[in-house]
């Protein structure tokens, strides 16, 4: 075990995070044991478990750090088309989800059931839903009651086919994010008074092996 550097709880909860990320981001939930994260951290296993009385609760929090940097990189531009600001989120949240595949599987399938993660999964679905209003043309209430009603829904979409893509990748990152634009698309053309994206679909250039051509 490296030598322990004294550090400010706030900096140890941090530093233990960071540890933390990686494994569970390399190992399946049940393989990731907390006498591992503490021997990595350079901590005793008695300090691990004063900050976090568990992996669960590790687990959450290092998942609720990610939401929150997900969210933050999640940028809706009112300048922007609906098409781009789709586009740009959904690429930040498919980089993270290959990239963190164990995470994601973990918070979406072994903990399915647990109430602290699914809230900080609800809480993110919420708050993108809240900023996609934001940025689309004014409605009158009952509009905007039905467009948020599609978009959760939308939301649960994505989660369910990104999460199923991770256990099986049967197309590419470009295709998985032009199948959740369609759907939001599609879900909100028969609700909106002006088509949100008049110039979809687009229909990008396939080679015989199924290479993505220009999806910009």
């Amino acid at each position: 075990m490296p030598p322990r550097r004294r550090l400010s709880p706030e900096r140890r909860r941090a530093q233990l995070l960071e540890v933390a990320a990686p494994l569970f981001a390399a190992l399946p939930y049940d393989e990731v044991l907390m006498e591992e994260v503490a021997e990595r951290a350079g901590v005793s296993r008695a300090l691990l478990y004063q900050h976090f009385p568990g992996k669960r609760e590790l687990f959450a929090a290092l998942y609720q750090e990610a939401a929150d940097q997900l969210l933050a990189q999640t940028r809706l531009d009112p300048a922007a088309t609906l098409v781009e600001q789709l586009t740009q989120g959904l690429d930040t949240h498919i980089a993270y989800f290959a990239e963190n595949r164990h995470t994601v599987l973990a918070a979406n399938r072994v903990l399915a059931g647990d109430r602290l993660v699914q809230t900080i999964i609800t809480g993110e679905l919420d708050a993108l839903r809240e900023r996609l209003l934001g940025v689309l043309p004014p409605v009158d209430d009952r509009t905007r009651e039905a467009v948020s009603g599609a978009l959760k829904s939308w939301l649960v979409f994505v989660q369910v086919l990104c999460v199923d893509w991770l256990t099986r990748e049967t197309c590419t990152r470009a295709e998985l994010r032009d199948v959740c634009v369609g759907a939001a698309v599609g879900a909100l053309r028969p609700l909106l008074p002006e088509d949100p994206a008049p110039d979809w679909p687009r229909r990008p250039a396939r080679g015989p092996t199924g290479a993505d051509g220009p999806t910009g």
